[in-house]
């Protein structure tokens, strides 16, 4: 969310967080309520030993695919998963010798995958009743449907992918917008930021992400992330990182066919030192960080090979008011996108979509901005990148087309 204002007051600023948590314990309409997480951790508790949603996938990696899950017990959890008519593997986490277990939030990483190949799988977790030193006690074993999901392929010649961003809360989105999509292929869904008001519990995080983008692509497609500055408030937001694999951290690099990405986190758009962040945050030395980070992959083997270089993040490096925050951003981002001359910036933030071509003298690239939350604003962004061209195409809620940009490659 774009606050256009440095001087938003703490009154307004709690008042808009009250009102965000009033809308935030609305149930998700459509959806099971078995999928949803209990009330509280006692209730968790004394419920039969069960997933919290179904599994999910992150990976930026061929080789590589990370398998998340949630369970209501602690428990011992692994994968077992194949390619369609082999035999089954066996996965779990060790760490310095210990099979990871006796834990509810469950990351199991598989490795030595194939390139573009598609792979079966189911995870198992069994509950850990008791753990004493030399005696562990289980209890029932639980098993998730079969799903499958395909690899990526760094030498494919086209790639797929969709992007969705602030969602602010109102899980019901996700599937409404993704749907806007039909049936065309797509790699990965790229979450721009922005998924809620503020981070409150793990509750949140199932009811609105996990559980609808398990339902709808995450338990087959891998789902990337990007915090937004709402995702850095809240009393839960030291936490969110826990449930998503992110092995180079919060912002990263990767390549899907001929496109070299970049994802970078734009951290909050109010200064450090404004009142409502009590001294505890200091995203302009994250920012200064992720800068030298940046030049590094823009002047990277990888990238100047691709055919196109893409940047995601949240807050644009223009048209978006003049808050700190987007002033920071392009102060330190926006030069090294001209020099190393990337092909397209996709954002978010400012809740009103535009394409905005590049400007001479101000931006050389274009800057793709998605909508906001509410009926009417929000977008679904379809990106297709072939030898030819990259095409963006974006879809208003109601599927219209209300934008769409081609890049030629070699600029």
């Amino acid at each position: 969310m774009n606050d256009e204002s440095t001087g938003v007051s703490r009154r307004k600023f709690i008042d808009s967080l009250t009102k965000a948590a009033a809308l935030s314990t609305v149930s998700l309409t459509g959806l099971p309520s078995a999928a949803f997480a209990a009330d509280s951790k006692k209730d968790i508790e004394a419920d039969d030993h069960r997933f919290l949603c179904k599994p999910y996938l992150h990976s930026i990696e061929h080789a590589i695919m990370y398998i998340r899950c949630i369970t209501n017990k602690n428990s011992y959890c692994w994968v077992e998963y194949n390619e369609p008519g082999k035999p089954a593997q066996k996965a779990h986490t060790l760490s310095d010798g210990l099979v990871d277990a006796n834990n509810r939030v469950h990351e199991i990483k598989l490795t030595g995958l194939k390139p573009g190949t598609t792979y079966e799988y189911k995870v198992i977790a069994k509950e850990i009743k008791d753990f004493q030193p030399y005696k562990l006690t289980y209890g029932e074993t639980i098993s998730s449907d079969v799903h499958s999901f395909t690899t990526f392929n760094p030498a494919a010649k086209e790639t797929q992918w969709l992007v969705l961003n602030d969602i602010h809360d109102r899980p019901a989105s996700f599937q409404q917008l993704l749907q806007l999509n039909d049936n065309d292929p797509y790699q990965y869904v790229f979450l721009n930021g922005d998924m809620f008001d503020y981070q409150t519990d793990e509750k949140q995080i199932i009811d609105h992400l996990l559980t609808p983008c398990t339902e709808s692509f995450a338990a087959q497609k891998s789902m990337l992330f990007v915090r937004g500055n709402h995702e850095t408030r809240g009393k839960y937001a030291r936490q969110l990182k826990d449930y998503f694999s992110a092995p180079n951290g919060a912002y990263f690099s990767f390549q899907s066919g001929p496109v070299f990405t970049i994802a970078l986190d734009t951290g909050e758009d109010k200064e450090d030192t404004h009142p409502v962040y009590a001294g505890i945050v200091d995203f302009d030395q994250f920012r200064i960080q992720q800068a030298a980070w940046l030049e590094q992959q823009l002047k990277s083997k990888a990238c100047k090979k691709a055919k196109y270089k893409v940047v995601m993040m949240h807050i644009p490096t223009f048209y978006s008011g003049d808050a700190h925050g987007t002033l920071h951003c392009r102060e330190l981002f926006s030069s090294l996108f001209d020099k190393y001359k990337i092909d397209l910036l996709i954002c978010g933030h400012t809740h009103t979509y535009g394409v905005h071509p590049p400007v001479a003298g101000k931006h050389n690239y274009p800057i793709i901005i998605g909508g906001g939350p509410t009926n009417g604003k929000r977008t679904l962004i379809k990106v297709h990148a072939d030898q030819q061209s990259l095409n963006v195409l974006m879809l208003k809620d109601d599927g219209t087309e209300v934008g769409k940009y081609t890049v030629n490659p070699n600029r």
